[in-house]
């Protein structure tokens, strides 16, 4: 009889899947504002990432990966949800934060619903429950939390009480401590981080979430270049003739603007990227970011070693990528928020350890984004992956097979507000590149900041604080393309020949079948990023919460 038992048990476990020895570990690495270019695997022959390089090497690099949403809080809810923004509804300016249940719909919930221990180290930039980051929510969704919401800053004590306990005092390496101690349970136990059980369970698969917040500009521009600071941070790159990046063009020489200034509202652009507007202040900053990819390399060939002194490097999947690119000065641009491909190309890296030779060391041009990346990891976990997923499962192409996931990249900004930037959506196939704008009504915020200081009021309040009414603003955004507004602007590129997106040929009669076919499919493309029903959202505004941190 008990024979019969153990078999039944055995065949069941079949049945549902992978057995729990089996399912691998997963650590998913996020960068901030990494352009896909700020590796030596994609071809810089500067900066120093030997670790990152490697395990390309050793697994897979998809170099037509793409966001969905080229800002931080929309990528990064996209990337938790495997939703298009335009489905999930959250963004600085939709005055939302994600819903208890549309939260029940993550990955990290998910998961750990399914037996994987779960951690989250680095930054949280998506507001979750009511409240949002002052819900506490997130904090209680993982086994162990080890982050600060929103910026890190490069020495995340000044802004953050959890890591005061931390021995370094700079942010990869304050983060590395709390990957190790996540992962090892004779590591020293850091006071600030919050456990729901005392060491990570051996007999249980775990998910490790890290979550960096460099090299974001807000976080380079902190960096003081210390004398206790590692010598990464002080003297490397600083020996080199720094090149300026291709196209770049300094403020003052700027003499036919990338797009009308009736569109893209330039002079309203958030101080934090003037530093692009010289070519000293932009090479300084570039230094900056590499030092920083650098330090998150040293990070990742920390965390392998770990890995492998644990002896769990075997089954530990690790996938790496970034929330989005960022203008460096090319063609005159800085910031985030459009898209382009300096904004919306970011690297995907998947190393499984259990592939086959033949699936080691593939580059595959697929066109992929990082929605793909919940679903993909759902599937090797052996999880069923939910209907509210939008993103592709991958591991096909990971395991080295040719099939398309997608013939078409949709990406969208729907963060368009006194900042300057125009609402925009985009389609792209293999070669060519479809992008639309929408009118740009939205107040200055040069007048902002003018009439706040005239009135002594806090300029931070003025321009960052969101209120009721832009809830609706923001959700007919969404809906308007949908119902009919025509575009006032669009461009067509041809990548394979175009690669910087320099020469807009829409108005080229011999492009016509080309665009023709792109602009019918963005019809579908949106239809499919909106999806059906509404946003699991809930109501997050400082009218509601006129104390809460936002």
């Amino acid at each position: 009889m008990k024979k019969q038992i153990i078999t039944l048990a055995l065949m069941l476990q079949g049945m549902l899947g992978l057995s729990a020895q089996d399912r691998p570990n997963i650590v998913f690495v996020l960068t901030d504002d990494q352009s896909y270019e700020l590796l030596g695997c994609t071809s810089n022959t500067i900066v120093q990432t030997p670790n990152i390089d490697q395990l390309a090497s050793e697994g897979i690099l998809f170099t037509n990966a793409h966001v969905t949403s080229a800002i931080c809080t929309p990528s990064r809810v996209s990337m938790l949800l495997g939703q298009y923004e335009r489905k999930h509804g959250v963004n600085f300016n939709s005055g939302t934060s994600i819903s208890d249940k549309g939260w029940e719909g993550s990955y990290p919930m998910i998961m750990r619903a399914n037996g994987y221990y779960t951690g989250w180290v680095g930054k949280n930039h998506a507001p979750i429950g009511k409240g949002g980051y002052d819900s506490g929510v997130m904090e209680k969704s993982f086994d162990y939390w080890y982050a600060g919401h929103g910026h890190l800053g490069f020495y995340p004590k000044d802004r953050h009480a959890i890591f005061n306990d931390a021995i370094a005092f700079t942010q990869p390496e304050i983060i590395n401590e709390g990957v190790n101690e996540f992962l090892d349970p004779n590591e020293r136990k850091l006071k600030g981080a919050l456990h729901f059980l005392e060491n990570r369970p051996m007999d249980k698969p775990f998910m490790l979430s890290i979550n960096f917040n460099l090299p974001h500009g807000a976080s380079t521009s902190t960096m003081k270049l210390k004398p206790t600071d590692d010598a990464i941070y002080r003297t490397l790159y600083r020996d080199i003739d720094i090149p300026l990046p291709p196209n770049y063009i300094a403020r003052a020489d700027i003499k036919m603007p990338k797009l009308p200034a009736d569109l893209l509202h330039a002079e309203d652009r958030q101080d934090g990227y003037n530093y692009v507007d010289t070519p000293a202040a932009k090479k300084e900053r570039y230094i900056r970011e590499m030092e920083a990819m650098t330090g998150m390399d040293r990070l990742v060939g920390n965390l392998r070693k770990k890995l492998k002194d644990l002896k769990i490097d075997k089954n530990t999947v690790i996938i790496f990528t970034s929330d989005h690119g960022l203008f460096g000065g090319e063609q005159g641009l800085g910031g985030k928020s459009l898209c382009y491909e300096k904004t919306t190309h970011v690297p995907i890296i998947v190393f499984d350890p259990k592939a086959r030779r033949k699936a080691r060391g593939l580059r595959s041009d697929a066109l992929v984004q990082t929605i793909d990346i919940a679903p993909t990891m759902l599937s090797m976990a052996g999880i069923k992956i939910p209907d509210t997923f939008q993103g592709k499962d991958i591991t096909n192409l990971i395991k080295g097979k040719k099939e398309a996931v997608r013939n078409y990249v949709y990406t969208e900004n729907l963060w368009s507000t006194h900042f300057g930037n125009p609402r925009c959506e985009s389609v792209q196939d293999q070669q060519w590149k479809y992008i639309r704008y929408y009118k740009n009504n939205n107040f200055s915020a040069r007048k902002e900041i003018k009439y706040a200081k005239e009135l002594g009021m806090n300029v931070n309040e003025m321009l960052y604080k969101m209120h009721d009414p832009e809830i609706a603003i923001y959700r007919d955004y969404i809906d308007s393309p949908l119902n009919g507004e025509m575009p006032v602007y669009e461009e067509l590129y041809d990548l394979k020949n175009d690669p910087f997106e320099l020469h807009n040929l829409v108005a080229e009669k011999k492009n016509a079948t080309i665009l023709d076919n792109l602009k019918k499919q963005w019809k579908i493309e949106i239809k499919n990023a909106r999806g059906e029903g509404k946003p699991e959202v809930y109501r997050y505004t400082n009218d509601l919460y006129p104390d809460g941190e936002h």
